[in-house]
């Protein structure tokens, strides 16, 4: 369903990413996100096997928020041998350092955090395209507001800085600024990304574990606007679900 890879200005790109929002225990995932930090964060050894199994179920890109642990272990994979492709955010009061260190990555894509982008300060947003433009990597944004921010783009001073827009996508309309009216909702949204024409890449596709992979990816059929997915993981086993399971649509 989203194998193989997409071409935009003229560099491919991987259309499945492994997410790294586990092992850096997002506080979405609530009362699991401590043990990610003490799992994973605090072990990049087995940050590196679940990026050693997603490599080898076929995932060669990899959505990184740049923090040491989460490096040292792409770094470790790079060092056996694999090949995979960087798509890093840019995180909010770090943004020239973050642009530096994902370009010492040779990052595909660089987008900005979600904090930054809905905040829409057109202005400071600008200035940091450009810096990811210099840098030589396609500059992208990363909303958490899907509804609210997208429509704000459609009118904004930014609508043309960028190519690639991350956003999360899910049948339950979790972590999303949705009403009640999820039907409705989705088709709004579905017009207002279609006219933002940009290269998506889907998130939060598992709801932060409320969904199967399963069913996630059930849902993904439905929605014609999503070019690239970005599902985190946070064991082995997870991976094999997941991945296994994209691989076979």
């Amino acid at each position: 369903m989203f194998e193989g890879h997409l071409e935009l200005n003229k560099i491919s790109l991987p259309r499945t990413l492994l997410g790294t929002s586990p092992f850096i225990g997002a506080a979405q995932f609530g009362h699991r996100a401590r043990l990610y930090q003490l799992d994973l964060y605090s072990n990049p050894e087995n940050m590196l096997r679940i990026i050693r199994t997603s490599y080898d179920l076929g995932v060669r890109g990899i959505q990184l928020l740049p923090y040491p642990p989460v490096i040292q272990a792409l770094e470790m994979a790079r060092e056996e041998g694999m090949k995979i492709d960087v798509i890093g955010t840019v995180r909010p009061d770090q943004e020239n350092e973050d642009i530096k260190l994902l370009n010492s990555l040779d990052a595909k894509v660089m987008l900005l955090h979600a904090m930054i982008t809905d905040q829409g300060d057109w202005d400071f947003i600008a200035q940091n395209l450009d810096r990811i433009k210099e840098a030589n990597a396609i500059a992208g944004l990363v909303t958490h507001r899907p509804f609210h921010t997208t429509s704000k783009l459609l009118e904004s001073p930014v609508k043309d800085l960028f190519e690639v827009y991350m956003l999360p996508v899910n049948r339950l309309g979790y972590l999303m600024d949705c009403e009640q009216n999820l039907e409705k909702e989705r088709t709004q949204l579905r017009d207002l990304v279609l006219e933002l024409d940009k290269t998506i890449i889907g998130k939060k596709l598992l709801a932060a574990g409320i969904m199967t992979p399963q069913d996630a990816f059930e849902y993904l059929k439905t929605v014609d606007y999503v070019d690239m997915v970005a599902v985190g993981i946070a064991s082995e086993k997870e991976a094999q679900e997941t991945f296994g399971i994209l691989s076979k649509k």
